[in-house]
């Protein structure tokens, strides 16, 4: 068996998510899946744990630590 990738996994998830769709987030891969959504998609993220901003993870120069999201990850 092929071990996936958790980003390919993600990026994959992502296109199966369709237009004006709910998706309520976990934590790890389903947090990853907000990354991989196209920009003119239009869906509807939930979460229990809270979200933190919108769009992407910050790159390596904009991390702040005091921000995190539940499962830890800038």
């Amino acid at each position: 068996m092929t071990r996936i990738e958790r980003v390919a996994l993600a990026r994959g998830i992502a296109t199966d998510i369709p237009e004006g769709a709910v998706v309520n987030l976990g934590i790890g891969v389903p947090t990853l899946v907000a990354d991989w959504l196209p920009a003119e998609r239009e869906v509807i993220l939930h979460t229990e744990n809270g979200l933190l901003g919108m769009g992407p993870a910050p790159d390596a120069d904009h991390v702040d630590p005091d921000l995190v999201n539940a499962g830890s990850s800038p």
